[in-house]
């Protein structure tokens, strides 16, 4: 892998296990040093402004798009991962433009319609090798965006492509050369990379329970007996009475995304002092790092599964999911009999690659794309009114 600048500390903010900018193993194609910017500046701003981060915008991530303007999508998910990231990076001294381009681009490969298209057009890949979100990310950045002239996908750097690639069967690993060996050897990922995975429960943990409320398909009464939304709710009460609606859950929520993150990074700080990491290298070769303690990461289990019964598992987003995945497996079949039926840029793709085109640019499209070409190809409308949208 070409490396553009010599290793050198890049800043003497960074702590000794961070990753720096200077000592990057490179990227895949050679190019010139980003001047004024580092590397991983160049990364996270490639990523800002490819076509597949605006995508975001209009994907899943609990609620489908058309139920409402105020839910979640994979656009504001990516941000906010990215916020807590670099407030756990700051803490630990680590490099906070890898930490925000890692959180920033850890979806780009996120089907429409969330996990249920994930799951549809895994099953129907399942004898073409499959789909899994993390590899197409990876695709995405690395192949599948057309921005530059002299060379496909983002050309980011490996620390960047290690941190997106979060999973990996040992099949798949296998392929990837330098950036699957890690999968094959039980090495662990950058701190950063650490780090912005962790980031991405807290942010989903947290704002699924926002918008599980505001939806109205999951009621306060409900998380009385969820020790980390109870506790702080209480503490909420006390220090303002009368408080409720939206003020009493922002300032509960809020309360929440602080103790866990205050508590990942002074886990974290205790596991690298027990470890002694002095480079990168080390942090590689260790044990994880990055972690909750053991009754945060309880209390922080304890709520995932109230939300994997009450929300995931609700019956209206049972149904709605059940119809998402017929309209994800209605567009696979369709443009498999006929591939004539894509655009012409992706017809050739399909000669060339066969179903894994199909399902490229299946993956690449928004909720709403995906729910306007399927009333194209079958004169029928997948969804009906949407969820309330409580302000």
């Amino acid at each position: 892998m070409a490396s553009s600048t010599p290793p050198s500390r890049a800043a003497s903010a960074l702590a000794p296990w961070a990753a720096d900018p200077l000592a990057s193993r490179g990227r895949r194609h050679r190019e010139p040093p980003p001047t004024p910017r580092s590397e991983f500046q160049r990364d996270r701003d490639r990523i800002v402004h490819c076509t597949a981060f605006r995508r975001l915008e209009y994907k899943t991530q609990v609620f489908v798009n058309h139920e409402g303007d105020l839910f979640r999508t994979r656009l504001t998910h990516s941000i906010e991962v990215a916020q807590i990231a670099r407030s756990i990076g700051r803490g630990l001294g680590l490099c906070e433009d890898l930490v925000e381009a890692i959180a920033l681009a850890h979806d780009l490969g996120h089907t429409p319609f969330g996990h249920a298209g994930q799951d549809a057009l895994d099953a129907c890949m399942r004898t073409h090798g499959g789909f899994e979100h993390n590899l197409q990310s990876l695709r995405v950045v690395d192949e599948l965006e057309q921005c530059y002239g002299g060379f496909d996908g983002l050309n980011l750097c490996f620390e960047t492509r290690e941190g997106i690639l979060k999973h990996c069967s040992r099949e798949s690993a296998a392929g990837l050369g330098e950036l699957g060996a890690r999968f094959l050897e039980r090495r662990q990922p950058s701190l950063e990379a650490q780090v912005a995975n962790l980031a991405d429960e807290i942010a989903y943990n947290n704002h699924d329970v926002d918008d599980g409320l505001r939806s109205g398909l999951i009621r306060l009464e409900q998380l009385d007996d969820i020790d980390l939304f109870a506790g702080h709710r209480r503490e909420v009460e006390r220090a303002y009475p009368g408080i409720a609606g939206r003020r009493l859950v922002h300032e509960t929520i809020r309360r929440m995304i602080n103790d866990l993150v205050t508590d990942l990074i002074g886990e974290t700080r205790r596991r690298i002092a027990a470890a002694g990491p002095r480079s990168i290298d080390d942090v590689r070769a260790a044990a994880p790092l990055a972690a909750f303690s053991a009754p945060m990461r309880e209390r922080a289990t304890q709520l995932k599964g109230f939300l994997h019964v009450a929300l995931y598992r609700h019956p209206r987003v049972d149904e709605v999911m059940a119809r998402a995945r017929a309209v994800m497996r209605r567009l696979f079949e369709a443009y498999a009999a006929d591939p004539s039926l894509l655009p012409e840029e992706h017809r050739g793709r399909v000669e060339a690659l066969g179903l894994r085109a199909v399902a490229d640019y299946i993956a690449g499209m928004t909720d709403r794309f995906a729910l306007r070409e399927y009333a194209r190809l079958t004169g029928e409308t997948a969804f009906g009114p949407g969820l309330p949208d409580h302000p």
